[in-house]
């Protein structure tokens, strides 16, 4: 029974970070209605700029998150204004060719300028555990649940309370009609996809300490998002958490219970996307 409840705290602190992630996929397809298929590699740029600032200037990665939500919100606004604002009108098959496309570009590009090795971020806290009870959590872990959860509060705020995000509301449920009440839905767009990639951003300075930051860890992280995404429902920003942990809890299961489920594991969020279609599949029935 210890094991089991074990297995299941690891599991709902993996589900922040889970969350976090597919928030801003969710965003990005809600409100400006495309398909990225680049969302983790602004996730990638996260681990990397924490990986550099600790390797060679020892910035804490506590420190790195202010810088990397800035940074990715920086670059997911120029890849807004450079590539997605042209395509939006664009059939949806050139939308997903074009992020798949830069997906492909970015991995490549880390590929060249860090090698196929993976980094870690090492402070020294990254083993430090808390005991509760028979329970035991890591010190990360927990430190990045409960960021995430702050940072998802803070965005169901602005969402419900700013002018900005209402806005983003309006557009998301009625493009034409927000229009006419007068809102820009240009600056929305580009707030909303840098936004989107900030929250990735941050979530990638917490997986460099409690996972490794290599070229394909962001690919990794789209793809359980789109799991996520699909469970939650597209564009539902309320059912990206339970979605999350019934990812996360699902993974930590296996990994746990599973003879060989350490290399199984990954492959989790391709039974919970094909459940979620299959679902949806019939109740549209």
């Amino acid at each position: 029974m210890e094991l089991l409840l074990q297995t299941f705290l690891n599991g709902v602190l993996m589900a922040g970070v889970y969350a976090l992630v597919a928030t801003g996929l969710a965003l990005s397809l809600g409100v400006v209605g495309i398909v990225n298929f680049a969302h983790g590699e602004f996730l990638m740029l996260g681990a990397y700029l924490s990986y550099l600032l600790f390797a060679f200037c020892g910035v804490d990665p506590l420190l790195s998150l202010g810088l990397a939500f800035l940074a990715a919100f920086l670059v997911g606004g120029l890849t807004y204004r450079g590539l997605i604002r042209p395509v939006l009108r664009a059939p949806e098959l050139n939308q997903m060719l074009l992020t798949f496309g830069l997906s492909v570009f970015l991995q490549n590009l880390a590929l060249l300028l860090f090698g196929a090795d993976t980094r870690v971020v090492a402070p020294p806290y990254q083993a430090a555990t808390l005991a509760l009870g028979p329970f035991f959590l890591g010190a990360v872990p927990l430190g990045a649940f409960l960021l995430s959860l702050a940072l998802l509060l803070a965005l169901h705020a602005f969402l419900t309370r700013a002018p900005l995000g209402l806005a983003m509301r309006a557009v998301a449920q009625n493009r034409l009609a927000s229009g006419l009440l007068g809102i820009e839905a240009e600056g929305v767009y580009l707030l909303t996809f840098g936004l989107s990639a900030a929250l990735a951003g941050v979530a990638g300075v917490m997986l460099s300490v409690m996972l490794y930051a290599s070229p394909t860890v962001g690919f990794l992280f789209t793809l359980k998002s789109f799991a996520i995404v699909a469970l939650a429902g597209l564009g539902n920003l309320k059912g990206v958490l339970p979605a999350a942990l019934v990812l996360a809890l699902a993974e930590a299961l296996v990994s746990t219970y599973v003879p060989g489920g350490g290399g199984l594991v990954e492959a989790v969020f391709f039974l919970v996307l094909f459940l979620a279609l299959v679902g949806r599949a019939w109740r549209g029935a």
